[in-house]
């Protein structure tokens, strides 16, 4: 007898194929299975999405034999093939994409023999050890796991930095864990090297479970550590699992908690593919979980953050989340909001001064009292652009609108968009005049520059001051990035210089003293979210200072600025999130700007800047001649160049979709695809690269 399967395969987002393939099967197969099936002159993966009730209609020569069933692998759960199918509609990308993107690659790759060793492999070796000596919450800590347990909606633990936030995450997953023996908790966290010190956190609070009872799953693992950790969550072996955006998608078939950490971060917003938002996922996910649970039971979400994202802070307004407040520090005094934020009128201090007098004698303070020091710069090389003061020649990338920053440790010119680099020349390339100059700095000069100035500075033994510095240039080496904050937290370094990578998550014990030298940058710019950003940045940042009670009173943040009275400064000086969250979204409800309206972005790629403009103004004229249901409820705007204009010689244009209504825009967006891919199609837009849409844009 044969049976008619409707199958998933990977498939481009604007293919012809936009659904599951019909496939033939010698027996009935169950949706979720894994099998292999043929497509074109290969044989792929691919998920059964349901079996055909309308099979008489059909003949042998309309769908292929499936190749085969991967054995042992228990089926996806029918909510997580309902998660990946929302996923594909809100985001507006197909189904095959976004269903194979969440499955570990090396899946596709083994035979039977192969996946049956995998399998023995995932399952836990060993008993487990004694239950971990609790640490004692503080009074906030209980409000918050009291008032989390009495309400079911989702919860935003609103906590300032060194409050103790992790500690709430590891008890409420204790809680679900020791109520249902199946139970499986996933805990996100916005960025790779956050991952770490919270696995061993939670592994040395869960080691009583087992081994392998805690996995990770991220990018950085290699593909058989990504299988492996997959199948250990796929298979209820992994009680607890540790991951960055794409493990919303994990197969966790008993998911009773989602742990979203720092919820506000920009990273959980994916940015390539399908575009779409870890955090929001989670809530989903959450409810779909619930939905599917019986006799009442659920799947509970929480967000955390010491600066919520708008859009969570607006839905705690509306009651649609729980607020759960931590305002205190571990061990700090009541009433401390953190450490004491110093702003500096760089108008006021030396011309040219990189670091203003006042804060450079603090640091040697510091330093002197065997303390250390934080300074941040949001932008890494030695300088963002060489030039020739003879004819004004700049380090202008060739295949990009944007300038090759200055890496004065391997003397290279280097494209941070395209990779583009060449050797520093040893004149400039337009006149020949050898005195080509740096302009600006970024973290290499920042921190060649503080070595030079601190060199008279002693330790307490006398010793000379010790400069380091973190960034994806100096932790580009498999284990560096490890080695490095390992010699912080062991006091080898006295003044860390870095990116944005280092003020967020890390536990510096060491750290009474944070400054940021140059955020001015953000205060006026073009993207309406720049102001959120900039201030969750400086507030997170000041949370590495003073994370030891005892060095707490003291701890300062310093922030150097042209505009010093600028209104995002006051609200910092005062630790005060509400009073700026509630200004952000006055300005945001007046403008209609999400969360109080809705976005999304159609891209264009091509060779010429006129071409990738003209598509998307085609493809708006054709929307709305075609009389699109929720086209009376959006606005297209004029298409224009993106803010980075050309990449690898690729020239980017946008047009920008707004509407009151999320239905209505998703209406559009839904019935504006044929539309798309018919403009596309035509003999004028034969050399457009690529389109996309992107829902929900974090910068427009």
């Amino acid at each position: 007898m044969t049976f008619w399967v409707d199958i998933v395969v990977a498939t481009p987002a604007h293919s012809a194929i936009a659904g599951p393939l019909t496939y033939q099967s010698e027996s009935p197969l169950t949706p979720g299975q894994l099998v292999r099936v043929p497509l074109g002159r290969r044989e792929v993966l691919g998920v059964v999405w349901a079996m055909r009730q309308d099979s008489g209609e059909l003949d042998a020569s309309q769908g292929k034999p499936v190749a085969g069933l991967l054995e042992g692998v228990p089926p996806l759960t029918d909510t997580w093939r309902q998660l990946v199918a929302f996923t594909a509609g809100y985001y507006q990308r197909s189904l095959g994409e976004v269903a194979l993107a969440a499955l570990p690659p090396q899946l596709r790759e083994l035979d039977a023999v192969k996946l049956g060793r995998r399998l023995k492999r995932v399952r836990p070796v060993g008993e487990g050890g004694a239950r971990a000596a609790l640490p004692e919450l503080s009074p906030a800590q209980r409000e918050a796991l009291a008032g989390w347990a009495a309400d079911t909606r989702p919860a935003l633990l609103f906590g300032v930095t060194g409050s103790g936030k992790t500690e709430v995450y590891l008890r409420a997953a204790a809680e679900v864990l020791e109520a249902d023996p199946r139970a499986q908790v996933l805990v996100m966290v916005p960025e790779i090297n956050l991952t770490p010190q919270l696995q061993s956190r939670f592994e040395a609070r869960f080691s009583h479970l087992g081994a392998g009872q805690v996995v990770a799953l991220h990018s950085g693992l290699t593909p058989a550590q990504r299988l492996k950790s997959w199948l250990a969550a796929h298979t209820g072996q992994a009680r607890l699992v540790l991951g960055t955006r794409m493990a919303v998608l994990a197969s966790l078939p008993a998911l009773r908690l989602i742990v979203v950490d720092e919820e506000h971060d920009p990273s959980y917003k994916q940015q390539e593919g399908a575009r779409y938002s870890a955090r929001d996922l989670a809530v989903y996910r959450a409810r779909l979980e619930s939905q599917a649970l019986e006799q009442g039971g659920a799947c509970r979400v929480m967000l955390g953050s010491a600066t919520p994202s708008l859009e969570s802070w607006q839905a705690c307004l509306a009651g649609r989340y729980l607020r759960l407040d931590m305002a205190g520090r571990i061990g700090a005094a009541p009433g401390a909001s953190g450490p004491e934020v110093r702003v500096i009128d760089m108008t006021q201090q030396p011309r040219q001064a990189v670091l203003a007098p006042p804060l450079l004698e603090a640091i040697a303070e510091r330093v002197a009292r065997g303390e250390q020091s934080l300074v941040f710069l949001n932008r890494r090389g030695y300088a963002p652009v060489l030039a020739c003061q003879a004819c004004g020649w700049k380090s202008q990338c060739a295949h990009c609108s944007a300038y090759r920053v200055f890496h004065k440790l391997d003397r290279t010119l280097r494209c941070h968009h395209c990779g583009f680099t060449e050797r520093v020349p040893r004149g400039c390339p337009d006149c020949g005049n050898v005195d080509i100059a740096p302009l600006g700095r970024g973290t290499e000069k920042l921190e060649e520059h503080l070595a030079e100035l601190l060199a008279g500075v002693q330790r307490p033994d006398g010793s000379p001051v010790r400069v380091a510095r973190i960034d994806a240039d100096s932790t580009r080496l498999k284990g560096s990035l490890e080695a490095q904050l390992a010699s912080v937290h062991a006091g080898e370094v006295d003044v860390l210089v870095g990116t944005q990578m280092v003020t967020k998550g890390h536990d510096f014990r060491g750290i009474t003293l944070v400054a940021a030298v140059n955020p001015d940058g953000s205060l006026f710019s073009s993207d309406f979210r720049a102001p959120e950003r900039l201030f969750s940045l400086l507030l997170q940042a000041s949370g590495r200072a003073g994370r030891d009670a005892a060095q707490g009173a003291a701890s300062e943040m310093w922030v150097q600025t042209f505009h010093p009275g600028h209104a995002l400064f006051a609200a910092l000086k005062q630790h005060d999130y509400p009073g700026f969250a509630d200004q952000e979204l006055q300005e945001r409800r007046a403008a209609g700007l999400p969360p109080f309206g809705y976005a999304a972005l159609l891209r264009a790629e091509a060779r010429t800047q006129e071409l990738a403009q003209a598509f998307l103004e085609a493809v708006a004229e054709a929307g709305r001649e075609a009389g699109l249901p929720g086209a009376d409820r959006v606005t297209l705007y004029p298409a224009v160049p993106m803010a980075l204009q050309r990449v690898a010689n690729v020239e980017r244009a946008q047009m920008l979709l707004e509407s009151a209504s999320r239905p209505a825009l998703q209406q559009f967006l839904s019935a504006w695809q044929p539309v798309l891919a018919e403009v596309r199609r035509q003999p004028a837009y034969k050399p457009l690269i690529r389109w996309a849409i992107d829902v929900d844009p974090l910068a427009i």
